[in-house]
């Protein structure tokens, strides 16, 4: 009898250390505004994270105390400023950021005045080219020189990027005609370089990204994709997939990309979730401590001001594990609920370690306010 009340005891504690360790998220209200967009780096250069979204940065470590950048412009239910970039793009040792508009169709950047001038001084605001219509803006080593460059994602328009040659000044490098909704970028053929991946397929990275001919592909449509359209070995083929949220419908799926012994390529969607719509904004990253990247992503509150499908379905904010023996994607909420229960993503959303505990939180804006989700690590279920 002895031995087998051990045996259930250690059968019972072997299943249980087997078990995935999920992290509990803390909410934490920051302030009732409406941006889209939200970034977290070092403002004032005291060793502090700062959270910048919008008209305002918040003072780290606690974010209650807020600090005037500037008045963006408003039009109807958005304010024109649809991305974060923290970039120092003039050279003097204070972070900058840059972003652009929908409405106005111009990227710009947004100056650090610095200390010197007061914690309460605008940021002077400076053009760096009319582009059109920004859906948002992504940051990516296009040329692999290792500083990154500047992306703007622009339904219908040009394809473009734009490199900083100097502090100040960047120059616009063409890709292709046109683009569709959704952008994301990385190396499809295992050539080394990256590709960039649009609504209606990949363009192959030339040799000189800088001068050379970028070549499409036409071996998907996406839909109104999401930004960013993910690029990473979901199943350890050592192949490079596609993970695409549909930011203006139901859906989210992961391509799969297959080869043939003569190279051929072809693609298999595979379901993540089809029951929440407006998939917007995607991020992989390692939100669990084991190592391993996960999808962190969720529901943009009223993209199209309730014009989309699923606009008066529950709010959420979720990451996906990969689950290696089933080849699937398993979902874990972190805040779902009606508005004001749930959260948004927001159409730029950031994730980072703020307070230095070796967790990253999750900072996340939106019409439904500015939140964060400070990660107090890992509990057993």
């Amino acid at each position: 009898m002895k031995y087998s009340i051990l045996c259930l005891v250690f059968a019972l504690l072997s299943n249980g250390s087997d078990e995935k360790a999920e992290p509990a998220f803390r909410k934490y209200f920051v302030a009732a505004e409406s941006y889209e967009s939200v970034a977290v780096f070092d403002v004032d250069n005291n060793d502090t994270l700062d959270i910048v979204s919008g008209d305002f940065w918040y003072e780290g470590p606690h974010f209650r105390r807020r600090h005037l950048i500037g008045n963006q412009a408003r039009q109807d239910q958005y304010y024109d400023d649809f991305s974060t970039i923290p970039l120092d793009v003039n050279a003097d040792g204070r972070m900058d950021f840059v972003t652009g508009g929908w409405f106005n169709g111009t990227l710009r950047w947004l100056e650090n005045p610095g200390k010197t001038s007061g914690s309460n001084s605008r940021w002077p605001s400076h053009d760096i080219a009319g582009v059109g219509n920004v859906e948002t803006t992504r940051s990516w080593d296009i040329d692999g020189d290792g500083p990154p460059e500047i992306v703007p994602n622009n339904p219908n328009k040009p394809l473009k990027y734009f490199k900083l040659t100097s502090p100040g000044t960047f120059k616009q490098i063409n890709v292709a005609p046109t683009q569709g909704h959704g952008l994301g970028f990385g190396d499809i053929n295992g050539d080394g370089r990256g590709d960039f991946i649009v609504s209606d397929g990949w363009l192959e990275a030339p040799a000189d990204r800088t001068n050379g001919s970028w070549k499409l592909h036409k071996e998907f449509a996406l839909g109104t994709a999401s930004v960013p359209i993910i690029v990473t070995d979901v199943n350890g083929d050592r192949l490079n997939d596609l993970i695409v949220g549909q930011g203006h419908g139901y859906g989210l799926h992961w391509y799969q990309q297959n080869r043939t012994a003569g190279g051929q390529r072809s693609w298999t969607k595979h379901l993540i979730d089809d029951k929440n719509s407006q998939y917007h904004c995607l991020e992989w990253l390692d939100i669990t401590g084991d190592g391993r990247p996960e999808l962190i992503t969720g529901k943009r509150f009223r993209a199209h001001n309730d014009g989309d499908p699923g606009a008066y379905d529950p709010v959420g904010l979720y990451y996906f594990t990969w689950d290696t023996a089933a080849k699937r994607f398993v979902k874990h909420d972190i805040a779902y609920g009606p508005a004001g229960v749930g959260k948004g993503t927001g159409i730029y959303f950031a994730v980072a370690d703020l307070h230095k505990t070796g967790r990253k939180d999750i900072v996340v804006a939106g019409k439904d306010g500015l939140f964060v989700f400070f990660n107090q690590g890992t509990l057993k279920k």
